[in-house]
């Protein structure tokens, strides 16, 4: 535990962010276990395939603005001028993403060409309102009211596409825009709050100065296709929807845990340690970046090996008999992918965009997207899903490596090797602990399992963290108790 006293901003953050981001993703998981259920197993991978070509059409053309303003644009006090212009980029952007993504609609699913296309459009036209109102507000530092729209949204994007199913069987088109529709509303509340915040005055930086940090991101996001996307797309050739229904679902229950917790940490880190690099020096960001990581390690690592260690138990309590195939081994080289993931996106491309040099990332892209789309062709058409996941695994582990090894040239970033080990340890501890527990449960529901499980490795973890860090472990346990007295 001593990462999280050792920056006590990083651990506030991840806080304020937590709980929005969790009730997102957990929104999403029983929207999972609800559409698994309810439409065809067909229906369900055309659905995944839309958040598939949306999120990468969204990443390329509008999710680098985002970024873009963090740096540029700073905190606190947003003017007019910053804001509209941002705005007439946001709007041009938007409508290259619309043609893009209906020609990729085409190639992608000729045979339901139209509902497709109209879904994936309508995910990115609303994605974009919903971003840029959320990114100002982050900029604004109103982290509390962020966390509230995302909450709203979360509780949104579960009733209102339950509801389209409920209406609508078997329909991927009626969930798609049902999901939309609740990320618009949320979107249109942001923008609201956001304009009441801003004050008169030019931008802070030109189109020119946006560009320049915006395009290096654009092309990252193309080039990142191999990484992101290709494991999924090429299942759709090489085999069915259906085929990208059971790796999605897997993906998507593998994931969740891990990425937000990572994420939630990243949402306050960034911003806070890009005005360290500005104000302190590299060196200072550095060693910010080296304490996120740790905290990373000592949150995540645990994540992923009680998923691996109850991945039979989590199928057989939330997807259907059909999508259980070969989950045993699909759930490690997810999380194995998402732990590669988020270390380098979190840590080690932050120390790119701290330089302003994001075009880096096209490059320790570029060998990780050719691996990940050589090992999918190899081997999708033996393997299936189970190809897919090994591709995407190959992928990520080549990414993070080059990542490591191109940052340290502009910033090193100590890397916490007894962090690092110990938080192994106790992951390792945590899902054995969890694995037998479920175990000794027998054959009884899987609820019983996986609560007998969960609750083994939760008190393996916070045991072993209390006596590697007694004394860390006595200061949060105090700060903690004094609040529960003052409240």
């Amino acid at each position: 535990m001593s990462a999280l006293l050792k920056v006590p901003y990083l651990l506030r953050s991840t806080l304020i962010y937590a709980p929005a981001i969790l009730l997102t993703r957990i929104s999403a998981l029983l929207l999972l276990v609800v559409a698994t259920r309810l439409i065809d197993q067909t229906e369900y991978g055309f659905l995944a395939l839309v958040v598939t070509v949306g999120e990468l059409t969204d990443s390329a053309l509008t999710n680098w603005l985002r970024i873009a303003l963090l740096r540029l644009g700073g905190k606190g006090e947003i003017s007019r001028g910053t804001m509209l212009l941002a705005a007439r980029v946001l709007v041009v952007t938007a409508v290259v993403g619309l043609g893009v993504s209906a020609l990729a609609s085409a190639v992608i699913a000729p045979e339901r060409w139209v509902e497709f296309s109209l879904a994936v459009g309508v995910y990115l036209a609303v994605a974009a309102v919903s971003r840029f109102g959320l990114t100002i507000l982050q900029m604004q530092q109103r982290h509390g009211t962020y966390s509230m729209l995302e909450f709203a949204r979360a509780v949104l994007q579960l009733v209102l596409p339950v509801g389209a199913i409920w209406l609508v069987h078997d329909s991927f088109l009626m969930v798609s825009l049902a999901s939309s529709l609740a990320t618009l509303l949320a979107g249109i509340s942001a923008l609201v709050l956001a304009l009441r915040g801003v004050v008169p005055g030019p931008s802070r930086f030109t189109h020119r100065e946006l560009f320049a940090l915006g395009l290096p991101l654009i092309v990252m996001a193309m080039v990142g296709f191999g990484l992101n996307s290709a494991e999924r797309v090429l299942l759709k050739v090489f085999y069915d929807a259906g085929a990208v229904a059971v790796f999605a679902a897997a993906y998507a229950l593998a994931r969740q845990p891990i990425d937000t917790v990572a994420n939630a940490i990243n949402m306050g880190a960034f911003p806070e340690m890009v005005s360290r690099f500005d104000k302190d020096g590299p060196v200072a960001a550095g060693h910010y970046l080296s304490r996120q990581m740790a905290l990373m390690a000592q949150l995540c690592f645990p994540i992923a090996a009680l998923l691996i260690a109850l991945s039979h138990d989590i199928a057989n309590l939330l997807l259907p008999a059909e999508y259980h195939g070969h989950v045993g081994e699909l759930f490690p080289l997810i999380a194995l992918s998402i732990l590669c993931s988020n270390f380098s996106n979190y840590v080690f491309v932050n120390v790119y965009h701290a330089h302003k040099r994001p075009w880096l990332l096209a490059i320790t892209l570029t060998p990780g997207s050719i691996g990940t789309i050589i090992v999918s062709l190899i081997l999708i058409p033996q393997y299936a899903a189970l190809g897919a996941a090994m591709a995407l695994a190959v992928g990520t582990a080549i990414t993070l490596v080059a990542d490591i090894l191109l940052s340290r040239r502009l910033m090193r970033v100590p890397i916490p090797v007894a962090d690092l080990l110990a938080s192994a340890l106790v992951a390792v501890a945590a899902g054995v602990a969890a694995w037998l527990a479920s175990s000794i449960a027998g054959d009884t529901w899987p609820i019983i399992k996986l609560g007998a499980g969960g609750i083994a490795g939760t008190l393996t973890f916070l045991g072993l963290q209390s006596l590697l860090h007694p004394v860390e472990t006595r200061a949060l346990a105090n700060t903690v108790r004094a609040k529960l007295a003052r409240a």
